[in-house]
């Protein structure tokens, strides 16, 4: 475990100590901790729960820590300092360097002497693992394929042929990198296969999550930008470029040859057409259907809110006569002109 004194802590990730100069070990939520932990409140709606908490101290802004006798640190960003102590006290998994007996390593492949191979990896001809990279249980890393320093890559994660994977990568169980993508050509009584000819390049320090498919490109290639963060059970497919420190939340879905920009947010379900541009910082938010470009940064939605099924049926039962309701208005508009048209004016 380790330890840090919040003095420590304050001057490392600039914060200013108030109160008793205590040992932190860990951090935990307001509700939770105990002795040794650090919490934060980000929300002033929640000092109800700082008063209760039973943390050794605790992170916040300085409006929110009038009369507040508990150690704490004052921060700009709370949630931001929190997640930074958050790693210094919890610094994960560490390479444990070696080969178990139990993968299997192609003669003609690259595996740094620092990595860490676990039981059931399969390391193919011409790829390259490196310094202090981790591989936990059945990882597959196609031919040629590369996987960047101190990535981690956890059980059971797939990166197909000829894949760049950047440093300090982090693959979630199940992600599938570089399987093909979606390309078929009709042939006017069956499909035919469309050979996916790209590759997919992960940018450094991007996270994606559990189950997430990134498609190979079909002559170009699929990438996704350095410090982007997407989450379980996205759906990106071949020839999509995403842009530096985007954020996608599950479930998104995006058809091919799409380009989202840097700093975007997606919110869970979103689901974006294919061929269309995102540009730079914006929202969209959770079950919207992106069918065209966004050419300006704001927040854009389309979901339908939830309400009572009987509602839900009438309304939906009315909105397929709403292209007639549009006809009529415009039919009863013309006529409202005419009659207020000057005497003697020829009526439209």
């Amino acid at each position: 475990m380790t330890t840090y004194l919040l003095s420590a802590l304050a001057e490392r990730l600039g914060g200013e100590l108030r109160g008793a100069d205590v040992s932190i070990s860990h951090v935990a939520s307001l509700e939770s901790a105990g002795q040794g932990a650090l919490a934060f409140l980000g929300n002033p709606r929640f000092k109800a729960q700082l008063a209760a908490s039973a943390a050794e101290a605790v992170v916040l802004k300085a409006a929110d820590a009038e009369a507040l006798a508990r150690p704490h640190v004052i921060a700009k960003d709370p949630h931001l300092f929190f997640a930074r102590a958050a790693r210094l006290l919890h610094p994960g998994r560490a390479a444990q360097p070696g080969i178990d007996a139990a993968a299997t390593i192609s003669p003609a492949a690259h595996v740094d002497a620092s990595a860490q191979i676990g039981p059931g990896v399969v390391v193919e001809a011409g790829a390259s693992v490196g310094r202090n990279a981790v591989l936990l249980a059945n990882v597959y890393v196609g031919r040629n394929t590369q996987i960047g320093d101190d990535a981690l890559l956890y059980p059971n994660v797939c990166v197909m042929d000829d894949c760049l994977i950047g440093a300090r990568v982090i693959l979630h169980p199940g992600a599938v990198i570089g399987a093909d993508g979606f390309g078929n050509a009709w042939a006017s009584d069956h499909w035919e296969k469309i050979p996916q000819l790209g590759k997919v390049i992960i940018g450094d320090d991007v996270e994606i999550g559990s189950c997430t498919t990134i498609d190979r490109g079909a002559l170009e290639n699929t990438v996704i930008g350095r410090g982007a963060r997407l989450d379980n059970l996205i759906q990106v497919a071949h020839n999509v470029s995403v842009g530096e420190h985007t954020a996608m939340a599950a479930c998104v879905g995006i058809a091919g040859s799409t380009r989202i920009g840097a700093r975007c947010q997606i919110g869970g379900a979103a689901m974006i057409s294919g061929h269309l541009e995102i540009c730079d910082s914006v929202v969209v938010l959770g079950g919207t259907l992106v069918a065209k470009t966004i050419h300006q940064p704001g927040v854009y939605s389309g979901s339908y809110p939830m309400q009572e099924h009987g509602d839900w049926l009438k309304n939906a039962a009315q909105l397929r006569h709403l292209n007639e309701l549009v006809q009529r208005v415009k039919q009863l508009e013309k006529q409202v002109a005419a009659l207020q048209a000057p005497s003697g004016e020829e009526k439209q």
